[in-house]
């Protein structure tokens, strides 16, 4: 079946068109229209400004997509419904409903926390992954731990109390001077980051690393950096080996965090498999170092990370997701609706 899948949850205008047979995928095109520079002076997304790029970007990046495959032969459209910002989440929704019409398709509603898990099985041979799982899903707006029983089948077994990794990257960011979006930023200069003369001495905090719960908390540790940075002197905070210093321990503290909550979940729940997904899982020290443990503490249980390009929002996991809960309902609906907080 041929599936033409929208993803509207942010800042990004995704469209794509995928082949799903047997469980397999081919995917025939993957646009993604981002307005980072657009968002990048307010230091994070503006939703109405978000809003408004969508509509205008959405045909413009349906058009380009559909010179994969003709509008007469997609079976399928998926959207994401939820979670994510309303008012960019009905832009998706409200063009997908129409489009559905036109075209006479079913539409099936898909969840975006749920469809960073999936992207898990693009390339992938469904038969070789083994559940049941512990996905950690991280990204700006979402950081939880789902124990994943099959494919539709989910607990949530920990989330973030306050900030999610993402969004603490970006506010740490944002406190260096480093711009938006802060993840990738921090992650380059953490890569630049040597042991030299100059040592300042900064102690950040791991929360809840050790609590018996699988919860995190990240608020705190963006409060710490902001304390050190106020406490240097001007000639410091500009200096490149203290950002670099503070970028390389940031970065480590949220890593630390995020592999000792999963590494006990894995083991309390005896699962098979470990999956990572979302945008901060193209972090490359998180998705080494939490490869690393595995392999040490946990050795039978299989590591699953999507490809680069699947980690950031896009539409192709949204058409994965759609396809296997095709496969259960052997139909789509009419018409679907926005639920921003939605959970899995």
């Amino acid at each position: 079946m041929i599936i033409l899948a929208i993803e509207t949850s942010c800042d990004d205008t995704c469209v794509a068109i995928l082949r799903a047979e047997k469980q397999k995928f081919k995917v025939l095109n993957n646009i993604v229209s981002s307005q980072v520079k657009l968002h990048a002076k307010y230091g994070g997304v503006y939703p109405t400004l978000a809003k408004r790029e969508h509509q205008k970007n959405l045909p413009i990046v349906l058009r380009k997509t559909l010179k994969a495959a003709k509008a007469s032969e997609i079976d399928l459209i998926a959207v994401t419904v939820g979670h994510g910002l309303e008012p960019c989440l009905w832009v998706g929704v409200n063009f997908a409903n129409d489009l559905a019409k036109k075209l006479k398709v079913p539409i099936t509603p898909v969840n975006h926390v749920e469809a960073h898990i999936l992207a898990n099985f693009i390339g992938r041979d469904r038969t070789l992954i083994k559940l049941p799982a512990i996905a950690l899903v991280v990204s700006g707006g979402h950081t939880g731990l789902i124990l994943m029983e099959d494919i539709g089948k989910y607990k949530l077994i920990g989330e973030t109390r306050d900030d999610a990794a993402g969004e603490c990257f970006d506010k740490i960011a944002r406190i260096l001077g480093l711009g938006y979006p802060g993840g990738p930023k921090i992650a380059a200069k953490a890569a630049e980051y040597r042991i030299s003369n100059v040592e300042y001495r900064i102690n950040l905090p791991r929360p809840m690393i050790n609590q018996k719960n699988y919860d995190f908390s990240f608020s705190g540790l963006k409060t710490a950096v902001l304390y050190d940075f106020k406490k240097r002197s001007p000639k410091v905070r500009k200096s490149k080996e203290y950002v670099r210093k503070m970028c390389f321990e940031a970065q480590q503290a949220i890593i630390d965090v995020l592999i000792k909550k999963t590494i006990k979940a894995a083991k309390d729940y005896k699962v098979k498999s470990v999956m990572l997904g979302g945008g901060v899982a193209a972090n490359q020290e998180l998705r080494k170092q939490l490869e690393a443990i595995i392999k040490k503490e946990i050795p039978n249980v299989k590591y699953l990370i999507p490809n680069l390009k699947y980690c950031t929002d896009n539409a192709v996991m949204v058409g994965v997701t759609a396809y296997f809960h095709w496969l259960k309902r052997k139909q789509g609906q009419q018409e679907v609706s926005v639920n921003a907080n939605l959970k899995i």
